[in-house]
């Protein structure tokens, strides 16, 4: 591989880095109906734990409600245990085959540690970037002590990378600010 592979590896690593922030966003709550919240949970179902999504249909028929029409009647109480024991802190409605979610108006508090988390988990993803930023270089230094790229192309390649990081930065910190806005707003 030439140092134009590394780089090419690298910023399609910290693409999906960003790729994962994004799901992570997307399924945490923030005041309205999104199916994605569930995403996390899963259901033991005849013995292995399978996620939510694969267990019924997921709708928001309403702004503050999420619907989730079951396939199989026979697991219905499992998923609302395992919906209990989330941390998404909502009581799930049993109504024959179908479970109604009443997403809670969030309180100012709840906002505030939305916004935490949201900070932190940002901050993780910002340190994966700098992280497979730092292995590209080590791969670069590596080349140019084998001999196969001059220190000058080195050097352009490392402020390349660079270049690269502090773009794929500024993505979340974008995605922080419009969660931290949609999280915010009553």
């Amino acid at each position: 591989m030439d140092s134009k592979d590394y780089l090419k590896v690298s910023e399609e690593k910290m693409g999906k880095t960003i790729d994962v922030f994004r799901h992570e966003l997307a399924s945490m709550r923030a005041g309205r109906a999104n199916p994605q919240i569930l995403d996390r949970i899963t259901v033991d179902y005849y013995g292995s734990p399978t996620p939510l999504n694969q267990l019924g249909n997921i709708s928001a028929p309403e702004p503050r409600v999420l619907l989730i029409s079951v396939w199989d009647q026979s697991v219905v109480s499992e998923i609302s245990k395992a919906i209990m024991k989330s941390d998404l802190g909502m009581n799930p409605i049993v109504d024959g085959k179908a479970i109604r979610l009443i997403i809670p108006e969030l309180t100012e508090e709840r906002r505030k540690q939305l916004v935490k988390l949201v900070h932190r988990s940002g901050e993780d993803a910002k340190v994966a970037i700098r992280s497979i930023r730092r292995d590209a270089i080590e791969q670069l230094k590596k080349l140019q002590k084998e001999g196969a790229v001059t220190e000058d192309d080195m050097r352009r390649d490392e402020k390349e990378v660079q270049k690269i990081t502090d773009n794929h930065v500024k993505i979340i910190d974008d995605l922080i600010r419009a969660k931290e806005k949609e999280i915010m707003a009553v």
